[in-house]
């Protein structure tokens, strides 16, 4: 199973992205886990997930959750700002698995 975790201001708009890309692995039949929170929660969840996806508008923190998950082996990257606006759950779902599974 993959763990995606989707992180924002305060978790509100990655709840309903993490909502779309959970209905879209269901209709692909994935094994996934998916979930949002505050960027103020990510630590929580630091050995309990593969990737960190974080908002668009926060692009520029992603050196410094890389930084702080290193020792968990999580990938960290941020949101297409497209897909993010089009709430399309399935193009950032394919995206964060490519992006998982690039080692």
């Amino acid at each position: 199973m993959t763990r995606i975790l989707l992180a924002c201001g305060i978790g509100a708009s990655t709840g309903f992205m993490a909502a779309n890309m959970r209905k879209a692995a269901k209709a692909q039949g994935l094994d996934v886990s998916i979930h949002a929170v505050s960027k103020s929660q990510v630590p929580e969840y630091a050995d309990k997930i593969d990737v960190l996806l974080l908002g668009p508008h926060f692009s520029a923190e992603v050196p410094k959750y890389k930084e702080m998950l290193k020792d968990h082996n999580v990938k960290v990257t941020s949101i297409d700002p497209d897909d993010y606006a089009a709430l399309d759950g399935e193009a950032i779902l394919e995206s964060a698995l490519e992006f998982y599974e690039e080692g």
